[in-house]
């Protein structure tokens, strides 16, 4: 029952230029639910990829204003988990769950 709600908590895997070499620092970036709170975000990452985590960052990324065809539209705003493994551990996000 409480492995469905893992699954709520991360919603994808942030792969960007920033979070590759963030993975060099042992570190994986992950987008979560706006409601997820650190540790529930640590207790997910645990239990969905056996991996230990050493700490847990976030940060809400407003949504841009965008334009199309001249109607102007807004991006979602998106929360996402910089999760720092502990040493010796990693989460090959490439390959999903």
């Amino acid at each position: 029952m409480t492995e469905i709600r893992h699954y709520d908590v991360i919603v994808s895997p942030a792969i960007t230029e920033k979070s590759t070499l963030a993975s060099e620092a042992n570190q994986v970036v992950f987008n979560v639910a706006k409601n997820a709170s650190k540790p529930e975000i640590k207790q997910a990452v645990e239990a969905l990829f056996g991996v230990k985590v050493k700490a847990v960052n976030t940060l809400i990324r407003k949504g841009k204003v965008k334009r199309f065809r001249g109607m102007v539209g807004k991006q979602k705003d998106v929360k996402k988990a910089i999760v720092t493994l502990v040493d010796g551990q990693s989460i090959d996000v490439t390959t999903g769950l």
